[in-house]
């Protein structure tokens, strides 16, 4: 078996962020479920550090049910309140909002160019 060779910057870190490194940095991906939950994932960090939001991933799975855009696209007041109060997650009420948009937006995409 080859040992992963790893940037100086993941010594030290959770186990969390080294699965992220090795397996998920820099690899292409071509599933639209996933490539949706790392723009979710990346809206969420900005201004904060990576680290924090993938401390916080499995938390977001669940709160933004399993990050299915159509569910999310179809979100309401209810939902944006919903999780404003989930201390699991990042809880910036206009990130929630972008993350509806983008579920929007994400399906025209998909419309469009399949």
């Amino acid at each position: 078996m080859t040992e992963i060779k790893r940037c100086e910057w993941i010594a030290g870190k959770p186990d969390y962020y080294v699965e992220y490194h090795d397996h998920i940095w820099g690899v292409p991906e071509h599933d639209d479920q996933l490539l949706f939950q790392w723009l979710i994932l990346e809206s969420f960090h900005v201004g904060l550090s990576w680290q924090l939001v993938l401390s916080k991933k499995e938390n977001f799975i669940n709160a933004f049910d399993h990050f299915d855009y159509e569910k999310i696209a179809e979100y309401g007041e209810e939902d944006i309140e919903r999780l404003s109060n989930d201390a699991g997650i990042i809880r910036h009420k206009g990130k929630i909002r972008a993350a509806i948009t983008n579920a929007q937006a994400f399906m025209k995409v998909q419309e469009e160019f399949g």
